[in-house]
């Protein structure tokens, strides 16, 4: 077994393994040191899973309401166990995938955990404790970050939930109350609601999904609202007391004070980064709000030294990570023509019901920036392939600079926009204009389509509203 490498990569998740697959396909000696999965959270506890578990939620709220399309359906039993034993399944095959692709491009897996010992100087120990020294040209941090706690609210994996146990509950929640509304707390909020508990949304920010446009964030709550999900915005928790039954909690905001009696609570208050216990105090390495900071190559203020993903700073998103790990590979290869991260043009997703996906600029931020702009609305109820599937809630929202025609952002909210964000994310990348925007030909009848009648309303050219 080699000592040197050309690229050394600490952490397996969706940045790391492609930032060692990359290497490898570019003919540079690598390997990955990973202490659990394979994949990372995204992979084992974040991404599929939960979209493997709301597939069955959409399949619950589909057969609820099958007497819409004429099908009587009569008694169903719902085994729980029988969902998450099949998002477990998926998630396997996935790692075992990505165990597969690091093997076939000859990128060496250390099982274990690692830290910085000194520049290029990688220190591996395994389960057994044993330690084994390794040097790199370049090392990338690719740690990846953990669920944030909150001050009072311990996660005991029993009464108080992570992502984790939310993942594998033992039982369905008769209650849940969901601190945090960003992706993860939204998503949780339409699966189990569509699961059968009755659930709660607890944010501090003045609006659920408090990253989204405005009108995003106001057209999921009033539908969460009308599902029976109770919201509360500017409200924090107070007070946590611990039952049998599982805890009562006191909520609070600027005009009232709630008392709630729930099973379980489900933290979803954002993330922290995994930096503890990386040696970076050895190397000096500078830090950004927690965060290990880096340049537009991934590149920290340690020669030599990269850091990907959730751990160099949001957005946290599993395709961000991705994408860093193949420029940050790229750039110390010395591939030509890379293209460096515009972060503000990560897509978001997610995958509730209704769905959420957006890029670039909210309509407060395009405003708050003081460029002249031209803003295009179209409603799902207007769009024929939405009414015939019966998903007609929701809006596309295009803004553009009303002098030049760039696209400032999109925002999406409705049936299966998370496939269709792409299409702005394209039209950006290749600097497409709204002038030029406004001759492609979009196709009948698909969904896409409200995509093409928001532009033609920006440009004050509707067709069908």
């Amino acid at each position: 077994m080699h000592d040197k490498y050309d690229v050394l990569v600490i952490g397996g998740g969706p940045g790391g393994y492609v930032a060692a697959i990359r290497a490898g396909q570019l003919g540079l000696r690598t390997a990955l040191v990973e202490k659990q999965h394979l994949g990372g959270i995204c992979l084992n506890w974040g991404c599929i899973p939960t979209k493997a578990l709301l597939h069955g939620a959409e399949v619950a709220h589909s057969i609820a309401h099958a007497d819409q399309l004429g099908f009587s359906v009569g008694e169903v039993s719902f085994d729980l166990q029988k969902l998450v034993q099949f998002s477990r399944s998926v998630s396997q095959q996935l790692t075992g995938g990505v165990e597969y692709l690091l093997k076939k491009h000859g990128v060496t897996v250390f099982d274990g955990t690692a830290r910085l010992c000194g520049k290029g100087q990688v220190t591996v120990i395994d389960a057994k404790g044993d330690e084994r020294d390794y040097r790199a040209d370049h090392v990338i941090l690719a740690t990846g970050a953990r669920p944030r706690a909150l001050p009072g609210i311990a996660p005991d994996g029993e009464r108080i939930w992570t992502y984790f146990e939310a993942l594998q509950p033992k039982k369905l929640p008769k209650s849940l109350l969901i601190i945090g509304s960003g992706a993860i707390g939204v998503e949780f909020a339409s699966l189990y609601n569509d699961l059968g508990s009755e659930v709660t949304l607890v944010e501090l920010a003045a609006q659920i999904l408090p990253i989204e446009d405005a009108e995003v964030s106001a057209t999921v709550r009033k539908s969460f609202e009308r599902r029976g999900i109770r919201v509360h915005t500017q409200t924090q928790v107070t007070q946590v007391q611990l039952t049998d039954a599982g805890g009562r909690y006191t909520l609070k905001n600027a005009s009232a004070e709630l008392v709630l009696e729930v099973e379980h609570v489900l933290l979803a208050a954002g993330v922290q980064p995994n930096v503890e216990g990386l040696g970076l105090e050895v190397l000096g390495v500078e830090l950004e709000r927690g965060f290990i900071k880096t340049d537009d190559a991934c590149r920290t203020n340690v020669f030599g030294l990269y850091a990907i993903g959730d751990v160099a700073g949001p957005p946290c998103l599993a395709h961000k990570a991705s994408h860093e790990g193949t420029i940050c590979v790229e750039t110390l290869a010395g591939v030509e023509g890379v293209h460096k991260l515009d972060r503000s043009y990560v897509p978001g997703c997610t995958y509730a019901r209704p769905q959420v996906a957006s890029l670039g600029l909210t309509e407060a931020a395009a405003r708050a920036g003081g460029r002249p702009i031209k803003i295009g609305k179209f409603a799902y109820q207007g769009n024929g392939k939405a009414l015939a599937g019966g998903e007609a809630e929701g809006f596309v929202k295009t803004i553009f600079d009303a002098e030049t025609g760039e696209l400032l952002g999109a925002h999406m909210v409705g049936p299966q926009v998370t496939e269709q964000i792409q299409g702005f994310g394209i039209a950006r990348h290749l600097e497409a204009t709204d002038e030029s925007l406004l001759s492609v030909i979009f196709a009948h009848p698909t969904l896409s389509e409200a995509m093409h009648e928001s532009i033609l309303a920006a440009a004050g050219r509707p067709l069908h509203q």
